[in-house]
């Protein structure tokens, strides 16, 4: 008799020697949530603990290529897209999802960290805007991020139009926005999920000493393993915070740079209580 299979999910995203973002970062935080992961390459980072130094793209039809064959022989239960490489790679990443309106999509570009691509930077960000973000169930997005997101569709402005901003992508579209270190509390850490009724939930958690590198991909990867459980998107958007939080709790010193999480801190702990 074959055994029931764990929830699957496929990833796209840059491969991380570190271990700290990208797919493998995705893969541990899937497993800790009683998923399996299924991964497609879009670039490679040389990177450490304290930056990412240069990325190698992968070729488009490469990365469709690693997607239909896997798609053609598994069901998978959530897409997550996290660094997507280049403009090119947008497009055949937005034409696969759009084969499955019915899976959910959670969309967490990592746009920041990323080196600067030059003049294709903001044409990539549009064509995120355009081609994933209207079939998204959940984008996940730094306050920061989202501003410079916004600005490919409006004027760069010293008001908060954080909310506006959130408010403009699901009119495109998008299900839900939920936008981390919002502004609040300087000892707190606040993040906001909006939907189409505006903002659904505001939540707040003591700020850690860092600075850490992976927590963003983190949240995004837990709320996609949660989607691919059954939870709802308010639900797993909070039980992905408190996952998060107690991984950067326990988050490890690797190198001379910034901490990692610590995904497996359950496991650590399980195994601690069992020696005493």
């Amino acid at each position: 008799m074959q055994n029931q299979t764990s929830p699957l999910i496929l990833t796209f995203g840059a491969a991380d020697p570190v271990g700290a973002i990208g797919i493998q970062a995705d893969l541990a935080s899937f497993a800790a949530m009683g998923c399996h992961g299924l991964s497609v390459v879009t670039s490679i980072l040389i990177s450490d603990t304290t930056r990412i130094e240069d990325v190698q793209i992968i070729d488009a039809d490469w990365v469709a290529d690693q997607a239909r064959v896997v798609l053609e022989d598994m069901p998978v239960a959530a897409f997550k897209v996290g660094i997507v490489g280049g403009i090119e790679n947008v497009s055949v990443i937005a034409e696969i999802v759009s084969d499955y309106p019915d899976i959910p999509l959670i969309l967490d570009p990592f746009i920041s960290a990323m080196p600067d691509l030059g003049p294709e930077a903001e044409d990539t960000l549009i064509a995120i805007r355009e081609l994933l973000i209207p079939q998204t169930t959940i984008f996940v997005t730094s306050a920061v991020e989202l501003g410079h997101l916004a600005e490919t569709w409006r004027e760069p402005s010293a008001d908060d139009t954080m909310a506006a901003d959130a408010m403009q992508l699901i009119d495109s579209g998008c299900e839900y926005v939920f936008v981390t270190n919002t502004p609040g509390d300087v000892h707190g850490v606040t993040n906001s999920l909006f939907n189409e009724s505006g903002v659904m939930r505001n939540d707040t958690w003591q700020r850690l000493s860092g600075p850490f590198t992976g927590a963003g991909g983190t949240l995004s990867a837990t709320i996609a393993a949660m989607l691919a459980n059954g939870v709802d998107v308010p639900a797993a958007a909070f039980e992905a915070q408190e996952f998060t939080n107690a991984t950067l709790a326990g988050a490890q010193r690797l190198g001379m740079g910034k901490l990692i999480p610590d995904r497996y801190f359950w496991a650590r702990e399980s195994a601690a209580d069992s020696n005493q």
